[in-house]
């Protein structure tokens, strides 16, 4: 019984470290946005109000 408790208290920890070290990396994670093509724009591509297809 008491070899099974540990080895249960010893899963729980590796996973709270593997959360936290994940996690940790997660944040650290610099999220980069495409340049916005000057060419088109949204306006361009959108059909005007008044006209019907």
């Amino acid at each position: 019984m008491m070899t099974i408790l540990i080895i249960c208290i010893i899963i729980v920890f590796v996973v709270l470290f593997l959360t936290l070290l994940s996690t940790n990396k997660a944040y650290k994670y610099e999220h980069t946005i495409d340049p916005v093509d000057r060419e088109t724009t949204q306006t361009e591509n959108r059909p005007a109000k008044d006209e019907k297809k």
